[in-house]
């Protein structure tokens, strides 16, 4: 599952159907993608008690206080509400965009609708380098069972100070993002860094059922990143597949759900939901006029605000039933698009489109004459409300020659970042991959722990003895050790004038080690199994797949980086690894459209993009390119795979030879989903509940403590009580 929906059984997909299933028909809200993977992963009962039971640590918890900053919290993100007294545990499960200008009757300014977060204005994006949005956060009060819930007392007088919570049992906060990238980051991507982040003790835990690490085979985070991100994608392919679900966006609720609400005559019931439809349809449509043409007319809705209008309302939008009224709503608002209108036009002449999905629940916008705009998918966010209010693109400049320009290397969030393995009394371990710039200048950095004890012992620029391990069939002698400079700053530093063997080469993974007090620093490599190749590469050490494709591309080597001499193939594949859509495997995938004016910097002369056009021909039929298609938002910004609703694209990529490693989940001389795979099957190491009285071994502690060790939690874990460590063993032999 760690690969993704389509390499699943269909057995194993049908027994993980059953269980999601399960939990969206008990959860009381609708249950989105990051949900769904939290019941699978932590364990939630459906008994009553939720995560009640699970290996979950409450003080890992981020804590957010209503109406001040917090950090990122995507929906799934588990937390704790500050309160006077008993604090509140919940999860996460719907999260929308609180904009001050979206007024209480759901009216939108044009400028909010699609706009990004920090935006000041129409027309202007903010120049904050850690934007900040108001968002709404519903959270699920009684996910953690009766035991770690308020009594409805409790929760009624909080709702009624509106300090901790407000009237509805929602927290309105303050988002801060750390980049505006980081803001347009889609929930599944934003929850997969909560969790390698904020959330990574429970991530890493060793008290879950098999924790991510046992999964992927080690604890790199671009291999925990690339796992992570599969289990996501699996288990959004498995809700979507279901028959007895409806999906909107990524959520999902039972379709008998959505039966009764149609046939419920009470507030938010099907009469409701079919007014907002029929309002949203005619409310831009002008009244009648004897004499001229009637001006265009443009509104948005919130779905959200607008539903607090109904009356009698009130009471069903506490809590998550709030959130089960705006999936709903929206699910009644496409469907009204889908059957009554031509792609969103319809017959009094508007034309109704999803403008933006996050804010207020989901903006909707009306426009009369609907028959003057270009038609396209409806329920794709187009985010016209904030374009409308940018200045308009320049004309193309006239072609010219053109020389290839330089690509910078793109700036890929955590490519290349280093992991710390071990900083106690003893020795300090870390390991990163070696970048182009390091192996140009001659330098490695320094993790802050190596650095704050070299200064205190070895002053701010020691000399220190550089030993390296580097296995290969001829060594020499000369670049096994030598001496080099340490640069340390306040809590920075780094090795300079390190002499790199000959075939060390970017994204080559190092691993250093220094004892404390001691000036010298050990660097290592880890041979592979057997050599593989990867691209125009062959290695038989290992390596980080994503700054191998970066750094390693056409024109850049220990001598310098620069696209001058190079012909149109090498140009192809330059610009495709360096400006691609970089996987976390180590693909790169590019709009194939923009291509020509990524390699010269701007529109090229014909000639230029002609020989360009027939190198890619040939590099995609020699398969040294593939192509693929992909997905364009409302910013313009490409996505891989495809996402529903948007405009589709193809994309030309680089797919580089990567060898799999085969783990003994199953028999590994049979295909998935046969039938060899219930002869034998691995099991994780895993804890079991004893009987009472009975104690475990020393020997299981001692196993546990390893299993923690290589999991990367080697800071004095022990077995909780009541429990032993079941160590991992092959189940059928």
């Amino acid at each position: 599952m760690t690969r993704g929906y389509d390499a699943v059984p269909d057995r194993e997909r049908d027994r993980l159907l059953r269980y999601l299933e399960a939990v969206v028909a008990v959860r009381p809200a609708p249950v989105h993608t990051t949900v769904a993977f939290n019941a699978v992963y932590f364990g939630y009962d459906l008994g009553g008690d939720g995560y009640g039971g699970s290996p979950l640590c409450l003080d890992d918890f981020p804590v957010i206080t209503f109406g001040e900053r917090a950090p990122v919290l995507p929906v799934g993100a588990m937390v704790c509400v500050a309160t006077g007294a008993e604090p509140l545990y919940a999860e996460i499960v719907h999260k929308e965009g609180a904009h001050p200008e979206v007024d209480a009757l759901g009216d939108v300014p044009g400028w909010v609708s699609g706009a990004p977060a920090g935006a000041e204005g129409p027309g202007r994006p903010g120049n904050d380098a850690e934007p900040r949005r108001k968002e709404l956060l519903v959270p699920d009060l009684h996910a953690f069972g009766p035991a770690l819930s308020l009594s409805p007392a409790q929760l009624h007088r909080l709702r009624t100070r509106r300090r901790w919570i407000n009237e509805d049992g929602h927290v309105v906060v303050d988002m801060c993002y750390p980049s505006p990238e980081a803001a347009r980051r889609d929930d599944l991507t934003a929850y997969a860094d909560h969790l390698l982040t904020t959330a990574q003790k429970q991530l890493l835990s060793p008290f879950v059922p098999v924790s991510l690490a046992a999964l992927v085979g080690g604890t790199l985070g671009d291999d925990l990143r690339a796992g992570l991100l599969g289990l996501l994608e699996t288990v959004r392919g498995v809700l979507e597949s279901s028959a007895v679900l409806s999906t909107w966006g990524h959520y999902a609720m039972p379709r008998t759900s959505l039966a009764d609400c149609r046939r419920d005559t009470g507030p938010l019931g099907g009469d409701d939901l079919r007014s907002l439809a029929a309002e949203v349809a005619r409310t831009a449509t002008p009244g009648r006029r004897r004499f001229g043409l009637a001006t265009p007319v443009t509104v948005y809705t919130a779905i959200g605000p607008r539903l607090r209008r109904v009356p009698g309302a009130t009471e069903r939008l506490r809590g998550v039933g709030y959130a089960t009224a705006v999936c709903r709503a929206n699910i009644a608002l496409a469907d009204s698009v889908r059957e009554d209108s031509d792609q969103g036009l319809f017959e009094n002449g508007s034309r109704i489109t999803l403008d933006d999905p996050f804010e207020g629940g989901g903006v909707w916008r009306s426009h009369h004459p609907g028959d003057a705009e270009a038609p396209g998918d409806p329920l794709a966010p187009a985010g016209r409300g904030w374009t409308s209010t940018l200045p308009a693109s320049s004309e193309p400049e006239p072609e010219a020659e053109l020389d290839p320009v330089d690509l910078p290397l793109a700036d890929d969030v955590s490519l290349g970042a280093g992991e710390l393995l071990r900083d106690d009394a003893q020795e300090a371990v870390w390991r990163a991959p070696l970048r182009l710039t390091h192996l140009i200048g001659g330098w490695f950095p320094l993790p802050s722990c190596a650095v704050r004890d070299l200064h205190r012992s070895h002053g701010a620029r020691p000399k220190v003895r550089l030993e390296l391990h580097h296995l290969v069939e001829e060594s020499d002698e000369a670049e096994a050790a030598h001496d080099v400079v340490a640069e340390l700053g306040h809590n920075s530093g780094r090795l300079t004038g390190i002499a790199w063997p000959r075939d060390f080469f970017p994204g080559l993974m190092l691993e250093l080690r220094r004892r404390r007090g001691d000036p010298v620093i050990h660097l290592a490599t880890t041979r592979l199994e057997e050599r593989v190749q990867v691209g125009d590469r062959e290695t038989g050490h290992c390596y980080d797949s994503r700054v191998l494709t970066r750094e390693d591309a056409p024109g850049s080597d220990r001598h310098g980086d620069s696209a001058a001499g190079l012909g149109p193939r090498q140009l192809v594949m330059r610009t495709v690894r360096r400006c691609g859509l970089l996987t976390l495997d180590g693909h790169a995938l590019m709009d194939r459209s923009v291509l020509p004016s990524a390699v010269y910097g701007r529109r090229p002369a014909r000639s230029q993009a002609a020989a360009l056009e027939a190198a890619v021909a040939e590099l995609l039929a020699e398969r040294f390119l593939e192509p693929a298609l992909g997905s364009r938002d409302a910013w313009g910004q490409p996505h891989f795979p495809a996402r529903d609703r948007e405009p589709t694209i193809p994309l030309v990529g680089y797919c580089p030879v990567r060898r799999r490693v085969i783990r003994p989940w199953g028999d590994t001389d049979t295909e998935p989903g046969a039938a060899g795979l219930l002869a034998s099957q691995f099991v994780s190491g895993h804890l079991r509940r004893l009987r009472p009285g009975c104690l475990p071994s020393d020997g299981q502690r001692a196993a546990f403590r390893e299993h923690c060790r290589r999991l990367g939690k080697a800071d004095g874990w022990e077995l909780p009580d009541g429990y032993t460590f079941v160590t991992e063993h092959t189940r059928g032999r």
